[in-house]
Formats: structure tokens, sequence, C-alpha cells
């Protein structure tokens, strides 16, 4: 069964949304780290607001983002989506029904991780199925203040277990945590 992977940009205030904030963190090793992660996956699975700003901006990347904004194009892409009626990134796959059936019928076909980016709405709709298999957490030094949080007030407990931590020089750090077995 292929894992869905959540990997997030979160400010140490729990902040996620629209991480202008992370550009002044960047380096070669993080952005390393994120091709990994990336190699390590075959699909998107995204919400609408995410797959709005990906859309705009990954195709117009081509030459500057190297394999990266190739794969990032080329992996199929699952859009979750109540509002949207065309998906024209392609190869892009819109979901619109029970949206935890089709993400568990997704985990079941044949491929490597299937990766979610950003769409924290997606991701609190997800976390109390635990179809969510693996949390990764880039922690970015800065306190924003205001804007997004990852996780809403209200969801279902679950516990998590540590299995790897990275610090860059920038003083950047990724919590990969799992779910617990059992």
């Amino acid at each position: 069964m292929r894992k869905l992977v959540m990997s997030e940009f979160v400010s140490l205030d729990g902040v996620m949304e629209n991480p202008d904030w992370t550009w002044p963190f960047n380096t070669e090793e993080q952005q390393q780290f994120k091709f990994d992660e990336l190699k390590a996956a075959d699909a998107l699975l995204l919400g609408r607001v995410t797959y709005e700003g990906f859309a705009a901006a990954w195709p117009n990347m081509t030459e500057a983002g190297g394999e990266y904004a190739e794969r990032m194009n080329n992996y199929p892409k699952y859009v979750v989506s109540k509002t949207l009626n065309d998906a024209a990134w392609a190869p892009s796959h819109l979901i619109k029904g029970n949206v935890c059936e089709e993400v568990a019928k997704l985990k079941e076909k044949p491929g490597k991780d299937i990766l979610i980016f950003g769409s924290a709405d997606l991701v609190n709709e997800l976390h109390p199925s635990g179809l969510i298999d693996e949390y990764r957490l880039m922690v970015f030094p800065v306190i924003v203040g205001t804007g997004k949080k990852l996780f809403k007030d209200g969801l279902v407990r679950r516990s998590l277990k540590l299995v790897e931590t990275k610090t860059f020089r920038s003083g950047v750090a990724v919590l990969i945590y799992r779910k617990e077995e059992g």
C-alpha cells in the first residue's frame, strides 16, 4: 500500500499560510531534502487553493526549476475541490466525491508515496480518518504572528511517533512523525 505523506512548511507559531517567510532560510541542503522527498513520491494530493497556486507557478518554472519542476509538472495531481470544474494543469484529476473514500482507493493503487503539500483544509479533513501515514513538518525559526494554522481546533486526538529529525544550518528543523500502529 502506498504511503500518504503530509509535508508542510510551518512557522514556530504554527502558521503555514503563504510561506513567503521561508525564503530567508532557503539552503541547498533544504532543497536537496525536498527533492529527495519528491523523488520518493509519484503523485501529489492537493486542495484547491494550493493547486491553483501551484498551477499558476510551476508550468512557468521549467527551466529555472530543473528536474524538480519537471516532476512537479508531470506527476499526477489529485485535486480535492467542491468548486473546480476543470483542473487544466495536466495530468490532474478532480476528487469531488467522498474524499476519504477516494484517497483510500488511491492509496491502494500501486506506486510510490503520495505527497500533500500545503492544503491545510485537506489535511484537516483527512486527519480524523487516519489516512495520513506520515507527518513531515519543516519548522522555520520565525514567528509570523498571523495566518492560517496547519491544524484547526477540535481535531481528533492522535498520538504520533517521532521517527526522524534533521536540522539545517539555517536553523530550520524537520520533524518526521508516523501514526502509531494499533
